[in-house]
């Protein structure tokens, strides 16, 4: 189990490095805004470029420090949690991995490049521009504490009546 969560994280975190890369070469410098999905003339998603100096909503713009020795850390926390509990559920693991290698290609951005590229622009209402590292670590989270609140909930209140 643990070999598989290092190849996912590894992948995932190779995926958002490759489509980062092919946003710099094709998207950036362009001042462009490519339609990507869109219901007839209505633009849903499009490719936008942009540079994030700071974390999410570009909170902390600026704050390099702050936001990769926060990242450090909790990819520093996450790795020793999978390591110790890796032989627990799949699920979770599995979950936690997601989560790491969107922490961890954002990361190599901020250090790499002092910014994080960003390209996915939701045009159907205002939205921040974000990308495939950040849906890592948001769809991650979700499941996470879905998990965490719901099935291990549920875990404790069956283990509670039968024992």
């Amino acid at each position: 189990m643990l070999i598989f969560l290092i190849i996912l994280t590894a992948l995932l975190t190779g995926a958002d490095q490759l489509i980062k890369f092919w946003a710099v070469n094709e998207l950036s410098g362009t001042g462009v805004s490519r339609p990507f999905i869109s219901f007839g003339s209505r633009e849903i998603i499009n490719l936008t470029y942009t540079e994030n100096t700071g974390a999410a909503f570009s909170m902390m713009s600026g704050k390099a420090w702050f936001t990769i020795g926060f990242t450090t850390v909790a990819l520093i926390l996450f790795a020793v949690y999978m390591i110790k509990n890796y032989r627990q559920s799949k699920s979770l693991m599995t979950v936690t991995a997601i989560v790491a290698a969107g922490g961890l290609g954002n990361l190599i951005d901020r250090i790499r490049l002092g910014y994080v590229v960003d390209y996915i622009e939701v045009r159907l209402f205002r939205f921040a521009i974000f990308n495939f590292a950040d849906i890592c670590v948001t769809v991650g989270m979700v499941l996470l504490l879905i998990f965490l609140f719901i099935v291990e909930s549920r875990k404790k209140t069956t283990e509670n009546t039968n024992g």
